[in-house]
């Protein structure tokens, strides 16, 4: 070894030491776009801008901590982007994915309703229904093989 070069190509990694490497470069990026985005966002009006808060599984009654960001997009279209922890063992996991509800608003009160399919190993395709204020949303989903609840209320800094 002394005095040679050693270079690996993509080539000649094993299959599953570059799919893991995707998929951690994949991971940190995401989270650091929610993080810059997370940052960058101010609260707006009504439901729109930073949530944080719980989630909670129960089937399993796995539950971590959540974040989330809410914009409008057009009409009564929010796009939603949640930002989910989770402890796997002594391992923690972050995992994103957004989807878009539909909302209305009566007297300081909303109701939205969405679906997002996060694939088949995270349970397909996820319903979403809630309702909620400016101040606190309650998220009900379900899929094929898990059902719970998001409890979500503004940061510290913005009440």
């Amino acid at each position: 070894w002394q005095g040679e070069e050693h270079i690996v190509t993509v080539t000649q990694m094993s299959p599953r030491v570059w799919i893991l490497s995707v998929g951690l470069a994949l991971l940190v990026l995401g989270c650091s776009t929610f993080d810059r985005d997370w940052n960058a966002t101010t609260n707006t009006i009504g439901i729109e801008g930073r949530w944080v808060g719980h989630w909670h599984s129960d089937h399993n009654q796995h539950n971590d901590v959540l974040r989330c960001l809410i914009t409008r997009k057009e009409g009564n279209i929010y796009s939603t982007r949640f930002h989910a922890k989770y402890t796997f063992g002594f391992l923690p996991i972050s995992f994103g994915y957004g989807l878009d509800m539909t909302v209305t608003e009566a007297t300081g009160q909303y109701q939205f309703q969405g679906q997002a399919d996060l694939g088949k190993l995270a349970g397909g395709l996820y319903h979403y229904t809630g309702s909620g204020t400016t101040n606190q949303l309650q998220f009900n989903y379900r899929s094929p093989k898990d059902h719970g609840t998001f409890s979500l209320e503004r940061p510290e800094e913005t009440k």
